[in-house]
């Protein structure tokens, strides 16, 4: 990447007014009235004002809903934060796990790639950690691999750890990009901050606000010809734009709906890009290192599948259905 350079990435969507104006004439295109409600007769109508009203009710109440999962999501992050960090320290080679950390009723068969095989009596060299950890689960994962480059992949390798945080005097959530020193950008911290705000006609109670990004992200530098030196720096295409999120129009009176129309869509996209972050890798980065998690997620898998992912107690003992019934006749519940 010799042709490339870092520029701090600037404040995007910082005026929630420009975003509300632009919401509200998003809003103003769909779901236009047929006609068919003002043509109802007035008795139909008044009844149609009870149901808006229970569902005014039904908003207080989802309202009241969203803040007690956003606190036990609070409170639950710190019970998920020191596993969170004996991870990051198992993957980066700070800790060696012990032999009973490392015993499973399931094991994985360990075998060598080929071609990787040592001769009698030579040492085998020794890993530290697990290379290659985040950059694996993103690529597992359907949504990031569509993002990720050749060009990302050197300096996704470096990417230690992925930390999710909640703010305090706002819904959103801010994620954490931890690198390794790298040639790629100078700051081993790449932040990404959702500001979101409760609303009653969103899908999900919330709609975005703004980003708030920092650190530095790749650029490329595009040099008219090899005579001139005059240089014209555009956004790389990269994993890594990520963090220099879509930009809105300056003035939403000089955007037209088609524009209007691909900005959403952008929003949309890089915000699911987060809630993917936030809501599977971080969770389950385990299961999208090793692929189980793409079984799962599209529902293939059977008994067997569920009897290896959670071993539990044999159940093909002809003498425990005769055990279930003694019980049932002593009136003990199994």
């Amino acid at each position: 990447m010799s042709e490339e350079t870092s520029v701090p990435a600037g404040n995007v969507f910082q005026n929630p007014a420009l975003l509300g104006a632009l919401q509200n004439r998003l809003d103003s295109l769909v779901g236009r009235p047929s006609g068919y409600i003002d043509s109802l007769p007035a008795e139909v109508k008044r009844r149609l004002n009870a149901l808006q009203n229970l569902q005014d009710k039904h908003t207080a109440i989802e309202a009241a809903f969203r803040e007690e999962v956003l606190a036990l999501e609070k409170k639950y992050l710190t019970k998920y934060q020191p596993l969170y960090e004996k991870r990051r320290d198992i993957i980066t080679g700070q800790v060696e796990p012990s032999d009973e950390e490392c015993e499973r009723q399931v094991e994985v068969p360990e075998k060598a790639p080929e071609g990787d095989e040592k001769p009698e009596g030579q040492p085998s060299e020794r890993v530290p950690g697990i290379p290659e950890f985040w950059l694996t689960a993103f690529k597992n994962q359907p949504t990031i691999a569509d993002l990720i480059t050749d060009r990302d992949e050197d300096a996704l390798k470096t990417l230690k750890d992925i930390k999710v945080g909640y703010l305090d005097n706002n819904p959103g959530f801010k994620l954490e990009f931890i690198f390794d020193e790298n040639e790629y950008f100078t700051d081993s911290i790449l932040t990404k901050t959702y500001f979101l705000e409760n609303s009653p006609d969103a899908a999900y109670g919330m709609i975005f606000l703004h980003y708030s990004p920092s650190g530095c992200v790749l650029m490329a530098v595009n040099r008219d010809n090899k005579t001139r030196t005059v240089k014209k720096t555009v956004p790389a295409e990269t994993f890594f734009q990520f963090f220099n999120p879509p930009k809105g129009p300056v003035d939403d009176e000089e955007a037209d709906d088609e524009e209007l129309h691909e900005l959403d869509a952008k929003l949309e996209a890089d915000y699911e890009v987060g809630e993917i972050v936030k809501e599977k890798l971080i969770p389950r980065a385990i299961d999208w290192f090793t692929g189980k998690a793409l079984e799962y997620e599209e529902g293939e898998f059977d008994e067997d599948d569920i009897e290896e992912w959670y071993p539990g107690e044999d159940d093909d003992d002809d003498g425990d259905d005769d055990d279930v019934e003694d019980d049932d006749d002593d009136g003990t519940q199994v």
